[in-house]
């Protein structure tokens, strides 16, 4: 192999539980909220799926069927998506959906897993290609340059800036082509069977992890490690 291709949220990264996003927001706001006005406006923002990178949603309100299908091509459509989201579940001020949206791009509210930076720095010392290959609304970078891991990044392959999402083939091409690896040299490593997996139609090697929480997955990108010598 040469270049490995990593997923971003549930993969190398995990975003912050749904209470901790509601919490965050509002006193990045002044805003209060009792103890169990707190836990079911938590709970109900977990249930709609609010939080990217989170739960998934129940299920798709009507209205926002269309806009979730493309959800991850576009800056607009991402906050679109996520914020009607956030807006069936009642907050005491509608300004927060706004809030709640902006906060989960902040590089706080994202934790490496703990054996990502090793895994990373590794193959970079191994002359392995990293590349990550991110359906994704916003720009993620400035999260890897925060928690260190940005070193060991050579190139990022975002669905906002090409229009294009996973599992889609041509997006695991570009990130070959990008990393000047083809595809039968490269292994994918991303948490999600469809999306991730669309890279053995290119002809890529898929390895999958599971998206468990920072806590309980200390070492689950180490077997990459034994794919890639």
């Amino acid at each position: 192999m040469t270049a490995v291709l990593f997923d971003f949220s549930g993969t190398l990264f995990r975003v912050e539980s749904t209470d901790a996003w509601l919490g965050g927001a509002l006193a990045d706001t002044g805003t209060t909220l009792s103890g169990p006005d707190l836990a079911a406006t938590a709970r109900a923002l977990e249930e709609a799926g609010a939080l990217p990178g989170g739960t998934p949603p129940a299920r798709i309100p009507e209205e926002l069927a269309g806009v979730w299908e493309v959800r991850d091509e576009s800056v607009r459509l991402h906050r679109a998506a996520y914020t009607g989201l956030s807006r069936q579940v009642r907050l005491p001020d509608p300004g927060l959906h706004d809030v709640l949206y902006d906060r989960h791009m902040t590089p706080d509210a994202w934790s490496p897993y703990p054996d990502a930076a090793e895994v990373l720095s590794t193959l970079g010392e191994r002359g392995v290609a990293v590349g990550v290959v991110s359906n994704i609304g916003w720009d993620l970078r400035p999260v890897f340059r925060a928690h260190g891991l940005d070193r060991y990044v050579d190139a990022y392959v975002l669905s906002y800036e090409h229009g294009i999402r996973k599992p889609d083939p041509r997006l695991f091409a570009t990130a070959c082509a990008t990393l000047g690896s083809e595809p039968d040299r490269t292994l994918m490593v991303g948490d999600d069977r469809r999306a991730d997996g669309g890279a053995a139609a290119l002809g890529c090697a898929v390895h999958f992890v599971d998206p468990l929480p920072v806590s309980q997955r200390a070492s689950g990108l180490r077997p990459v490690l034994d794919l890639v010598r």
